[in-house]
């Protein structure tokens, strides 16, 4: 049996698992809250290591090995910025949004939730909200799909269209009919793939490049700059990589997940968890890229075509087929995780903040669900479309997803859960704010005309936000005793 056919063999393995998965969680879902929050029962591992898998995506696996095999630690600043951003996720938000949004009429959602949390009878927050999560994410799942082609189409010759069609009809699968538990169960066992695959390498690699101490010997003869955090940095550049840690508490895929744990108590169980699996991934990824570098310089039979790939190459040189084709499927995860994740957000938003509040009448949860996956099937056709033609831009839509939801509901998020005075108001025009400034500082490049560099666009439209926020809150504020009394409730909640 060909090696190519065992890692098939490993890769078909997994992706008949993601579909078990699936099946089980249709199962198991009943009702609306089930199908977009799980009925708010997961448990600290499931919750942190789901929202891990959901946020790291094929950039753990393939885009910042890439960048630190090229350029060096250099490139590490920006894991610096995310870990700090996920620890402060973890501490500020987790808890909180897990109490505020229970007592704020049981929101299932983050455009319902700021909705009751600020009483905003108009539905403009709401629906707003929801428009900017569609549009958004219906790229940010297109993104993925090409992703989930190209991986095939490098690893297996697989054509394009092939394998845009397997990672979509797998993960469609399992979203539509599973739903957020499918999703969240399905991101547990992805992550725990990631992870392995992220120690095993430079646990082996080491002993292939005859231990740390040769390791970095030989990276040094290569140029001692790939070793220097600084080298080749600005205050400016290294200010842009730590920004990504902004992004954190407004991303809708992962934030959800604390919604969506059982209790309150178990936020800190969670955070313990998923910072680790976190920190040993960043670090296995690193470490990995490092053993890269020595590694192809002291074996030059081997060469490395796409440094991006430097992982998935290190596997196949390094294990039996068979277990290389899991570390396939870990990459493979890596992007399908993110996906699924962003579906079940996208579905929540066309059916809670859209659908039910244009049609304005009651609607049973079986109608509701049903909606539900029948929008997780037309956002996934219409990313699907969009991925046929791998234009450039979708790819730079994507490239500021990550800062557009960070502006758009990153200051918002902290302000609703922390500050009593914050409004509907200040929210609204807070969020419009943000995105267009992640827009206009992008499609402008303002960073390079203030600065004389580019800074990353999620600094100055986060801090926009943070301002309109406030300014405008204070300007329109008026106490509303409901609100009064179910930020002490969601306080109180926090102690139980």
């Amino acid at each position: 049996m060909s090696n190519e056919t065992l890692q098939l063999i490993s890769i078909g393995i997994y992706m008949a698992a993601m579909l078990l998965i699936g099946w089980y969680s249709y199962r198991k879902t009943s009702n609306l809250t089930d199908y977009m929050l799980g009925g708010r029962s997961l448990g600290p591992a499931v919750t942190a290591l789901s929202a891990g898998a959901a946020d790291m995506s094929g950039w753990l696996l393939m885009g910042l090995p890439g960048g630190i095999y090229l350029t060096g630690l250099a490139d590490a600043w920006i894991a610096v910025g995310l870990t700090i951003g996920a620890y402060l996720n973890w501490v500020l938000v987790a808890p909180r949004l897990r109490s505020y949004t229970q007592v704020a009429n049981d929101s299932i959602t983050i455009p319902s939730f700021l909705e009751n949390r600020f009483k905003d009878t108009t539905k403009l927050l709401r629906i707003t909200s929801g428009i900017v999560i569609l549009i958004f994410f219906t790229f940010y799942v297109s993104s993925g799909m090409v992703s989930g082609a190209v991986f095939f189409e490098n690893s297996f010759g697989i054509d394009y269209v092939t394998g845009l069609l397997i990672v979509s009809a797998v993960v469609v699968a399992y979203t539509l009919f599973g739903g957020f538990l499918a999703v969240s169960y399905t991101d547990f066992i992805q992550g725990m793939m990631m992870l392995v695959a992220l120690l095993l390498v430079p646990i082996l690699g080491f002993g292939k490049t005859g231990g740390p101490a040769e390791t970095f010997d030989t990276i040094r003869a290569i140029d001692p700059a790939l070793l220097d955090f600084l080298k080749g940095t600005t205050l400016v550049g290294i200010i842009s990589a730590v920004a990504w840690g902004l992004g954190y508490f407004g991303q809708p895929h992962i934030i959800v997940r604390f919604m969506a744990i059982s209790s309150v108590k178990e936020t800190k169980s969670a955070r313990r968890i998923g910072m680790g699996w976190m920190i040993f991934s960043l670090l296995g990824t690193i470490f990995t890229a490092l053993i890269g570098l020595a590694f192809f310089e002291q074996n030059p039979g081997y060469k490395l075509g796409n440094p991006e790939a430097v992982v998935i190459e290190l596997g196949q040189i390094f294990f039996h087929p068979l277990f290389a084709g899991f570390l396939l499927a870990a990459v493979l995860a890596a992007i399908m995780s993110t996906i699924s994740s962003q579906l079940i957000v996208t579905s929540s938003a066309l059916t809670e903040d859209l659908y039910k509040i244009l049609m304005k009448k009651e609607m049973s949860d079986r109608h509701l669900v049903f909606f539900g996956r029948m929008a997780v099937l037309a956002v996934s056709v219409i990313a699907l479309l969009l991925a046929l033609d791998q234009s450039s831009t979708i790819l730079e839509l994507v490239a500021y997803a990550w800062a557009g939801f960070g502006a758009s509901f990153g200051p918002i998020i902290l302000l609703s859960l922390f500050w009593r005075k914050m409004n509907g108001k200040g929210a609204l025009f807070g969020m419009i704010a943000g995105a267009v400034t992640v827009i206009v500082w992008k499609n402008f490049d303002l960073g390079n005309v203030l600065f004389g560099e580019s800074l990353y666009e999620i600094l100055p439209g986060f801090l926009i936000n943070l301002i309109v926020s406030v300014v405008v809150s204070l300007a329109t504020y008026h106490r509303n005793e409901d609100i009064e009394k179910e930020f002490d409730e969601s306080l109180r909640g926090l102690k139980e």
